[in-house]
């Protein structure tokens, strides 16, 4: 499993990556633009960069150098509707490592993924099979859960969900952040689907032990963390 940040500006083709990557066993978080794919990138840590070279604030090649420029070693693949060689050049010259042209099969996606992650085995987790916090394990490869040796049975949102929250540990998540995480979409504030969920994740991990994993910070969203004091 790797963690990979994709930044994509069409809706519709970063929920299909999300939704191909998420079914090849990897996390993935979505940004829209320069400026919030740095910033994301800035913030947490990745394996892994997937962007597209056309973006609103700027372009993909300018992320790209700003990445590479931090750090030299993660692997970077750049996506884009311009196939030229000049193109094609000026996106390897900016650092990526590897170019794709839309529109692509994502079993080729996920074949040039294993290679360029094989080829930074310093980035990945990409041989972990299980992820393991707390009194909590997550069979990657046949996604299964268990909690103190019981099996969960999930959804395969409430799986998602679950995956992005032991992604991203021990810090509060908002409940935008989540939306366009798991859902891939922009939370409405008139709607309450992310809190549905989360009361859905919460009676099958949390309700029958006594650690609690899933906590409400007042005003700002959720922490998933086992060493946390509710304050609601």
């Amino acid at each position: 499993m790797a963690r990979i940040i994709v930044i994509e500006d069409e809706e519709r083709i970063a929920n299909l990556l999300r939704r191909g990557l998420e079914e090849s066993g990897h996390a993935v978080t979505l940004a829209f633009d320069v400026a919030s794919g740095l910033r994301t990138y800035m913030k947490y840590h990745f394996d892994m960069v997937i962007s597209d070279v056309i973006l609103p604030n700027g372009s993909g090649f300018d992320l790209c150098r700003s990445i590479r420029s931090q750090n030299p070693q993660i692997p970077i693949l750049m996506l884009t509707a311009l196939g030229t060689t000049d193109n094609k050049l000026q996106g390897f010259d900016s650092g990526a490592d590897d170019y794709m042209v839309k529109p692509f099969d994502l079993r080729e996606l996920d074949a040039r993924i294993k290679v360029l992650l094989r080829r930074h085995p310093n980035h990945t987790k990409e041989n972990t099979e299980e992820l393991l916090y707390a009194d909590l394990k997550i069979n990657i490869r046949i996604k299964s859960v268990f909690r103190n040796s019981y099996r969960i049975n999930l959804t395969p949102k409430e799986y998602n969900l679950l995956l992005f929250f032991i992604n991203n540990t021990d810090r509060v998540l908002s409940r935008s952040e989540i939306a366009e995480n798991v859902w891939g979409t922009k939370f409405d504030t008139g709607t309450n689907f992310v809190d549905v969920y989360i009361n859905y994740l919460r009676k099958k991990i949390d309700k029958d032990f006594e650690i609690k994993l899933i906590h409400t910070k007042p005003g700002m969203g959720y922490i998933f963390a086992a060493n946390y004091e509710d304050t609601y």
